[in-house]
């Protein structure tokens, strides 16, 4: 397939600030839309007390955003690639904060689904913009790091959502949280509105290559069904992780409380391993090693930090699994981007999403049955190691991305 370096052809895009403001937005509005799908993970219990409901229907809030991304990842991806990531990003960021102000709406249960079920319809078209916008506006060897920076927002956004939310809400109440998260949203969306758009010096030496391509084209690209498969794997792994690490230490008496900060440096460790390891491989000008040792580093920390009984030792390995292991999210991304083209990326990307989030609900169910089985976590621990395992292997099969012609 065609590799497509739009930047690297415009010396004028090098001394260009604009570039790093259109980052800085698409930043802002992709991780306000992780920081909204998390709002009310830390609220399970006292959501079920208010509105008594069942915690299913309680977990639905945020269990939505996955399932509805499976659904829509493949026309969000296409969308990208016909519209423009200014248009589909866009349109994503106004639905987002159209939503978020319907949560304020908080006396009745089913206005909280109803709005995030809304920001859950947006996100695939926000998120998936990510690639097409850095290859539009970057040149390659800046690739890692610039989407680096963008993966970076989405996990500020999802600790910010874990860590201020349940503050908020106790300090105040849940209808000011959603007041303060609806007018974030709509600051954000105004944000990306007023300041992105493509970049013109591309438009005309780069008319025409936004023509559809098959998703069955895509597949068949060995490469890029080698980064879709590991998505699958390696998302799985973390939604599996971040989902029943706090019921896994239960079982080591730790509590909810401790669990949750355990989390929490699992992000904080991704957010510095994202703005390290990336730019490293664009320094190095390789992509192939720093994917297979995020996923191997990572192989050699899951089960201690699954099993671990000290506070210290808790938060030391999960900013230690979080910097190894979260850092390949924003490499998929880039070499996805470097095996599809720039042309195709936003389909590409589209695709990477869907396997990743159909991974994170499988075995997300697969984990749950097995405890259900078993009577205990361990295997669902072994299940974990294995899936890294297999995304180690499959990684060694992938073509170096970065030179890809």
């Amino acid at each position: 397939m065609q590799k497509n370096n739009m930047a690297t052809t415009n010396p004028s895009l090098h001394s260009s600030t604009r570039r790093w403001v259109v980052l800085l937005a698409y930043t802002a509005v992709a991780g306000v839309s992780q920081m909204l799908w998390l709002n009310f993970a830390p609220l399970i219990s006292m959501l079920q007390d208010r509105y008594e409901v069942s915690e299913f229907m309680a977990v639905s809030l945020t269990l939505v955003f996955p399932l509805l991304y499976v659904i829509l990842s493949l026309h969000a991806g296409a969308q990208v690639d016909r519209r423009g990531y200014r248009v589909t990003v866009g349109a994503g960021a106004v639905i987002m904060a159209i939503f978020a102000c319907v949560r304020i709406y908080d006396s009745n249960f089913y206005a909280l689904l109803i709005g995030q079920t809304g920001i859950a319809v947006a996100q695939p078209y926000i998120v998936n913009g990510i690639s097409k916008l850095v290859a539009d506006w970057f040149e390659e060897e800046k690739h890692g790091l610039t989407t680096g920076i963008g993966t970076i927002g989405m996990f500020l956004g999802m600790a910010l959502a874990l860590a201020i939310t349940p503050a908020l809400v106790d300090t105040y109440n849940l209808q000011f949280a959603m007041i303060v998260f609806a007018v974030v949203a709509l600051l954000a969306a105004l944000f990306f509105l007023l300041t992105v758009k493509e970049n013109e010096t591309n438009l005309e030496s780069h008319a025409g290559e936004n023509e559809p391509v098959s998703f069955k084209t895509l597949i068949q690209n060995s490469n890029l069904a080698a980064l879709f498969v590991i998505s699958f794997l390696e998302l799985g792994f973390f939604n599996g992780l971040t989902t029943f690490l706090e019921p896994m230490l239960a079982e080591r008496s730790i509590d909810a409380e401790t669990a949750g900060l355990a989390g929490g440096m699992l992000i904080v460790g991704g957010i510095v391993g994202s703005a390290i390891v990336p730019a490293l491989s664009d320094f190095v000008r390789r992509r192939k090693p720093f994917l297979i040792l995020c996923a191997v580093a990572s192989l050699f920390f899951v089960y201690p930090l699954c099993t671990a009984e000290r506070f210290s030792m808790l938060l030391v390995l999960g900013g230690i699994t979080g910097f190894c292991f979260l850092p390949g999210y924003a490499l998929l991304f880039a070499m996805t981007e470097e095996h599809a083209g720039a042309a195709h990326a936003g389909a590409a990307t589209g695709i990477l999403m869907l396997t990743g989030n159909a991974g994170g609900v499988a075995v997300v169910l697969a984990m749950e049955a097995i405890k259900g089985m078993v009577g205990n976590w361990l295997t669902s621990i072994y299940l974990m190691i294995a899936l890294l395992v297999f995304a180690t292997l499959i990684a060694f099969r992938v073509r170096e991305s970065i030179h890809a012609q």
